[in-house]
């Protein structure tokens, strides 16, 4: 439960991220060069956070700490054959 939470509050972090550079860089269009290191900056973090997240869901994937379920969870895991002993006549 603790990973899902704090994959939620990366997702919510990763928005806000988002829109502080949309903000800065619609409010100050007109402004030198500086407000733009901001939207850069916005920018970066969020592109490094959603990698962070990436490399987070692959790893609990991969450990097993969750499970995927809902559309296409099916297809994660082949279901099981059937057993066939091969007996001579």
């Amino acid at each position: 439960m603790l990973i899902k939470v704090i994959f939620v509050i990366l997702f919510v972090v990763i928005i806000a991220s988002l829109g502080l550079a949309l903000f800065h860089l619609v409010k100050h269009k007109d402004q030198d060069q500086e407000i733009y290191s901001t939207t850069v900056r916005a920018l970066t973090l969020r592109i490094a956070l959603s990698l962070v997240l990436f490399l987070l869901l692959f790893a609990a994937l991969s450990l097993g700490l969750f499970q995927p379920q809902g559309i296409g969870a099916r297809f994660a895991t082949p279901p099981a054959q059937p057993q066939h002993s091969e007996q001579g006549n």
